[in-house]
This record gives structure tokens, C-alpha cells and sequence, in this order.
């Protein structure tokens, strides 16, 4: 699967700082439908507020893979970095992709030597890729002079799992090299979360795996925060029981849906989707019952 690059990255404002979203493809419709079980398209189709950009007119629930990267304080920050170029994948949906995320990263200003700071919601297969790419027939890191962060708890959670043959090559070729290159590091993240900078934190949104963060970015009085898997699409504003079907623990991730969604609702901060395709951002407000997302379009 091939993708153009961008020739300009699609951007949002917080305060003093610019996140910009990295394409790296916009993956088959299928996925929608096998990685939310609970979105059938009676449940999308009655929410007419995720048409024409987060579902299609089936009602199927439209994924996109991507990162954002952004410039904090002179600290220049990746965070996610998806599914990656030429890697043996289970899914043949991420199966030996070849897109154009480099030239996209490059595009937003961000070349891979000049990222300080990686930030990683979890160590699953669409959001660590690219921490690697093929050098000289192995895998070498990608951002080889930045400091990649995940949870300790997420780490040391895989560390003890029975990992089947497809999982454990993931590692192998996206996470241990970080590691062997003493690149990777692992910090605790209690429950008012950790900061990593002034106005950088990881909030601790666990569920659909034990160590799973979110990354709120402060800048001038704005807030914005960007999901990781805790949500993987809009239509769980609505409808926050419907579950990933790849949920380490499916309650405690509904739970962690129901408290981000009512700590979000009407503050206007900016939520970022690392899978909503676009338009990607919005606020959350309240709809009905429950909530949905009002688009913000990158500017």
C-alpha cells in the first residue's frame, strides 16, 4: 500500500504551540467494523454528526493511522509513531506498507534527526513503527537522538505476557532495538499523571492496555489532548460501552472512556484522535445523554 506524501502537514494551534498531524495512511473500512464490533452501521448511521468525515455513508466507522508532532519549548516532539515501511505484519492491513510518512514528517518541519522526544500511549504494533527502519538489512531506531518514553507499566506488562509469534517479532523489530540502543525510557505514571515537561504530562487512561497514556500539551491558557487508543473513534463519545475488540481489560477501558469524556465536556480543550480521520480534532460536548465531538478543521 502506497501513500503520496503531503506536500503541507494539516495543523492546530494550543496556545504558542502548532501540532501537526503526520499521514500515514488511511487504512481499509474493514478495520472500522473488526476492531469496533459494537459500531454496527445502525449504531454509526443514527449519529448523523460523524458524517461525511468520520464515517461513510454505510455508517461504517472510518480509521486513519498518523502521529503528531509538535515543538514545545525547544523540545521537538513526536508522539506515536504508527505502523511503519516494509515490516511483516499479521494484519494485512499494516502488512509491507511503503508510504510516504517520512517525506510527511518532513514536510511538517520535523526530519527524523531533529526529533528530541518520542512519546509512546503503548506498545502496540500502529503506534510504534516507525521508532525503526530497514538500515544495511536490521533495524535501527529512526529518531536516534531522541528520548523515547512509554509507562513502566506498560513495558514491564509485556515484558511478562505470553506473546504469540506476530506480537514478539513486533518487539524485535520496533522496540527492542530502541531499547538495545539505551533510547528507551520507562517512567511511572501515577494517577494525577506525570509531567515531562512544564505543560507536557501523561495521563494514565488504562483499558485497552494496562500502561496506556494520553498526552495533554498546555500552552497559553489552551489545553489539548491527544487520545492514543483510550478512544479510538468519535462514535464512542456516544456510545463510550462500545469497546475495542483488541481491550486488554474492556471495563476498566469503558470506565476510563466515561471519566475522560465528562473531564473534557465544555472546557474546550482540543482532542486529537490518533486513529479519527480527518478532520481529526474537536471538542467535546455535551449531546443527548452522552457526548459528541464538535470538528475543529486543521488550519
Amino acid at each position: 500500500m502506497r501513500t503520496a506524501s503531503n506536500t503541507t502537514a494539516p495543523s492546530w494551534t494550543v496556545g504558542d504551540v502548532t501540532v501537526h498531524r503526520v499521514d500515514e495512511v488511511l487504512l481499509p473500512p474493514a478495520t472500522g467494523s473488526w476492531l469496533l464490533p459494537g459500531a454496527t452501521p445502525d449504531v454509526v448511521g443514527r449519529e448523523e454528526w460523524l458524517r461525511p468525515g468520520f464515517a461513510d455513508a454505510d455508517g461504517v466507522p472510518l480509521l486513519h493511522s498518523h502521529s503528531f508532532a509538535f515543538e514545545k519549548d525547544g523540545v521537538r516532539v513526536l508522539v506515536d509513531t504508527a505502523i511503519g515501511n516494509g515490516k511483516t505484519r499479521a494484519n494485512p492491513a499494516w502488512h509491507d506498507l511503503s508510504t510516504g510518512y517520512l517525506d510527511n514528517l518532513d514536510a511538517a518541519g520535523f526530519p527524523p534527526d531533529s526529533v528530541d522526544l518520542v512519546l509512546l500511549t503503548h506498545l502496540h504494533t500502529d503506534h510504534v513503527g516507525w521508532n525503526t527502519r530497514e538500515v544495511n538489512g536490521a533495524w535501527a531506531p529512526t529518531f536516534r537522538n531522541a528520548r523515547h518514553v512509554t509507562s513502566r507499566t506498560e513495558r514491564e506488562f509485556w515484558a511478562d505476557y505470553d506473546m504469540d509469534e506476530p506480537r514478539r517479532g513486533m518487539f524485535d523489530d520496533s522496540v527492542v532495538p530502541v531499547e538495545r540502543a539505551g533510547l528507551l525510557d520507562l517512567i511511572d505514571v501515577p494517577a494525577e499523571g506525570a509531567e515531562i515537561m512544564p505543560g507536557l504530562r501523561l495521563l494514565p487512561t488504562p483499558g485497552h492496555t494496562p500502561g496506556h497514556v494520553a498526552v495533554e500539551l498546555t500552552s497559553g491558557g489552551e489545553t489539548a489532548l491527544i487520545t492514543g487508543d483510550c478512544v479510538h473513534h468519535p462514535v464512542q463519545l456516544a456510545h463510550p460501552a462500545i469497546g475495542a475488540c483488541v481491550d486488554i481489560d474492556p471495563e476498566q477501558s469503558e470506565a476510563t472512556r466515561r471519566r475522560l469524556f465528562a473531564s473534557l465536556a465544555g472546557t474546550g480543550a482540543l482532542v486529537l484522535g490518533t486513529h479519527f480521520p480527518p478532520p481529526t480534532a474537536g471538542r467535546v460536548v455535551q449531546h443527548g445523554n452522552g457526548y459528541r465531538l464538535a470538528p475543529v478543521p486543521a488550519g
